[in-house]
């Protein structure tokens, strides 16, 4: 350094310690409202402690992480940043619950250019609200500033989910056979999977979050957070047991690729086109962007956030079960048996 050269601080080289401090202080109180059983320790050491509840006998523990891809984009470009800490969790808790987990404690990762702290404390308010919904405990996590890593204004999101399920409850597909009926459990709208896609219609179309979709403006329906599944099947699987046979997220890859993944080689769900509405979102985006049927159901969910897989004798039990749950429930279709090379997925 010359005699006339400014001492260099870590706010010159464009990070900001007190902004971060802030946020911290911000997000405390958000944190203490998930606190559940098992919390040791949470938000402010190096490390979240968590005791697995002693009501488990065997306990498994069930991992999962994700992002929220480029829904992202819409966050930056439509300034709506309170939801998609709910999609955040949405997407990791739904992933561990089909094995039949309970969420127990979530972890998220914020990084960014240059922190804002209003922005970041909105994100994780709704991280917060959708640890909340899905009865889990936001018990740390990481807020990342790098100057010159993103362009202004932007920021990525990663999340981690743990639960646990008994050893012996574990929902694997294996009991899966021929005859079981699939349910399907409404989506709240495109949760997070193909905005690469939905943004390119979005430019096509020329259309604009304020512009009236059915009687609501087009970005909330867009931005719409995923729907959390965690409460209402736990419930169901607390009254039904085994006989919730397979579960299946739809997320990246649709109804074609995620229902296979618990599938058995040799089965195949067939799925009824008329067993289900497709919602106006999808419609549009289907006509507008001229997407062809079976590129809509590998890209987006077009209306079914979950899949539940049950005998066909507890198929009526089960679905009254979900819906006084709060969800919405249609009777997709059937399992059938498939010859080898066979799509195991056919929507007819």
């Amino acid at each position: 350094m010359t005699q006339h050269q400014a001492p260099l601080t870590y706010r010159d080289a464009g990070v900001d310690i007190d902004a971060g401090d802030a946020l911290v202080d911000r997000i405390k109180p958000l944190a203490a409202r998930t606190m559940r059983e098992g919390v040791l320790a949470g938000i402010g050491g190096f490390g979240a402690l968590f005791e697995v509840p002693k009501r488990y006998k065997e306990p498994v523990l069930v991992s999962g992480t994700d992002g929220v891809g480029t829904k992202l984009k819409l966050a930056f470009d439509w300034q709506r940043h309170d939801t998609v800490g709910i999609d955040l969790v949405a997407m990791s808790v739904n992933d561990i619950l089909v094995q039949g987990a309970e969420p127990l404690f979530f972890l998220d990762y914020f990084a960014c250019g240059k922190l804002s702290v209003d922005v970041a404390a909105r994100v994780v308010g709704g991280i917060a609200r959708g640890c909340e919904l899905s009865g889990c405990a936001l018990i740390g996590g990481e807020t990342a500033e790098m100057p010159g890593m993103y362009p202004d204004g932007e920021y990525d999101l990663a999340g981690f989910a743990v639960g646990a399920a008994e050893k012996s409850k574990l929902i694997d597909g294996k009991s899966i056979e021929p005859g079981d009926v699939v349910l399907g459990l409404a989506s709240s709208g495109a949760h997070s999977n193909g905005y690469s896609l939905l943004r390119k219609v979005l430019q096509r179309a020329n259309a604009h979050p304020e512009q009236d979709f059915h009687g609501r403006a087009l970005g909330d329906v867009v931005m719409a957070p995923t729907r959390i599944y965690v409460k209402s099947v736990l419930a169901v699987l607390a009254q039904f047991g085994s006989a919730i046979k397979g579960l299946a997220h739809i997320t990246g890859g649709g109804l074609l690729d995620n229902v296979p993944r618990i599938l058995q080689p040799g089965l195949q769900a067939h799925l009824n086109r008329d067993g289900w509405k497709m919602p106006e979102l999808f419609v549009w985006l289907q006509q507008q962007g001229g997407v062809a049927d079976g590129e809509m159901h590998r890209v987006f969910n077009c209306g079914i956030g979950m899949v539940v897989v049950v005998p066909a004798s507890q198929a009526a039990a089960i679905s009254a079960a979900l819906t006084a749950q709060g969800e919405t429930v249609y009777q997709l279709g059937d399992i059938r048996a498939c010859a080898a090379g066979q799509a195991q997925t056919v929507v007819a």
